[in-house]
């Protein structure tokens, strides 16, 4: 007989709204599941004192040293079923590709071990699997290590990367984004599962600027598909989107919202000629012309009007690094450090491991405790740290480009002398 549910006026609140509850996620599995129905009442009663009741501890399972996140509770007492729940991070597959099989698997599997609480996915990517005791962890991870699945990262460890749906179901895609992350992630397997570093390290793989994974603002080390060559463009698909949409739409929501102006309209159908411009007719009258050399690739005219405008074919990856959240000081962005990098060949996925490689070992060398990468470059600056992993300086690494028109001369004129005198020499 499954346990009487508690009196929960203050999460029944919750369930009032216009919107989905998460309360009422929880108490269907209640129906079935006594630590769920403890859980509700030891929530309810944070609830009513404002204050939270868990505490950490040591859980594991055999060979691993993270990816589990003990949960213990301070008012077992008040609610036995939930006094432990804790749960397993596991790694998903590259671009979170699943079948209704292996789903099915994964929901008898937690229902007969755990609460039958998933959420797909962690920011970090993870499956997790949310409240189980302490004794069925092993048997829990037992029967999804043999569905072929591994544990994640947690505590101060590499932790479990992700990728975008990429290649496999989207045309904006610039690099195998499945294979760069299965590569970082095999070749530092050992840095995540047993936690050695000062504290977390992130990986994430977007396969075009768009950033679906949010790497910029979540990752140590950011890989983001781009290109370097001229955005391509089809006429044909450019008329039917013209045609559709009109000039209000054209104007409004593609020209007057690119942030560098490098998209004009022209009044002819004759489409300009230039080596760093693309240009197609929308009309018999009109046509759209981009300079390239001011792009600076933010996607907003391609997802606007896709396939008429579309990615170049010389494509590769830009790595940033050092986004993160809220923690010693503040959020975090990542910051360029290398603007293009080709990623076809082994070679060149070697080197990319090689620079992760060059990255964490710096950040587990120099880094204080509880200190994110991004806040160990603000600490020692930027240009220790890129000496430290072996890159050098490029301009596109500055901060804010485009904002600062001020320019410093000092020395120039001399500059210019030098360099004369050197032309008059060889002649």
């Amino acid at each position: 007989m499954a346990k009487k549910m508690h009196e929960t006026p203050n999460l029944d609140q919750l369930e009032s709204g216009p919107w989905p509850s998460f309360v009422t996620g929880l108490k269907r599995l209640a129906q079935d599941n006594d630590m769920m129905v403890d859980l509700l009442g030891q929530l309810e009663h944070s609830y009513q004192t404002r204050k939270g009741y868990w505490k950490g501890g040591t859980v594991g399972v055999f060979g691993y040293g993270g990816g589990v996140i003990p949960r213990f509770s301070e008012v077992a007492s008040m609610f036995p079923e939930s006094s432990e729940f804790h749960t397993l991070r596991i790694m998903p597959p590259a671009g979170m590709h699943y079948n209704t099989d292996i789903l099915r698997k994964f929901c008898d599997i937690w229902e007969r071990h755990g609460s039958g609480l998933i959420a797909f996915h962690g920011q970090s990517g993870d499956i997790m699997f949310q409240g189980i005791s302490s004794d069925n962890v092993q048997p829990a991870f037992d029967e999804l290590n043999e569905l072929g699945f591994d544990m994640g990262g947690a505590g101060p460890a590499v932790r479990t990367s992700m990728s975008c749906v990429g290649a496999a179901r989207c045309e904006q895609s610039c690099y195998d984004e499945g294979k760069a992350l299965r590569m970082v992630v095999n070749n530092f397997l050992d840095d995540m599962h047993r936690p050695a570093l000062p504290y977390k390290f992130k990986f994430k793989f977007s396969g075009c600027p768009n950033d679906c994974v949010n790497s910029i603002q979540r990752a140590d080390m950011a890989v983001i598909g781009t290109w370097r060559d001229n955005m391509r463009v089809d006429e044909g698909l450019a008329r039917k989107w013209y045609a559709k949409h009109g000039m209000d739409d054209l104007v409004n929501n593609v020209i007057s919202r690119c942030p560098t102006k490098a998209i004009t309209l022209k009044e002819s159908a004759k489409v300009a000629k230039g080596e760093r411009i693309s240009a197609v007719a929308v009309s018999d009258t009109h046509s759209v012309e981009v300079d390239n050399s001011n792009c600076v690739r933010c996607m907003h005219c391609i997802n606007v009007m896709t396939g008429a405008l579309a990615t170049g074919t010389d494509k590769g990856v830009s790595v940033l690094v050092g986004g993160k959240r809220t923690l010693k000081i503040g959020d975090l962005m990542g910051t360029m450090v290398v603007p293009f990098m080709k990623l076809e060949t082994e070679e060149d996925f070697e080197a990319l491991v090689e620079l992760a490689g060059n990255m964490i070992d710096f950040f587990a060398e120099n880094a204080l405790e509880h200190e994110r990468t991004g806040e160990m470059i603000e600490r020692i600056g930027l240009v220790n740290f890129l000496e430290g992993i072996g890159l050098d300086i490029d301009p596109n690494m500055v901060n804010y480009p485009r904002t600062n028109p001020y320019v410093r001369m000092d020395g120039w004129d001399e500059e210019v002398a030098k360099i004369k005198q050197k032309q008059a020499s060889a002649a």
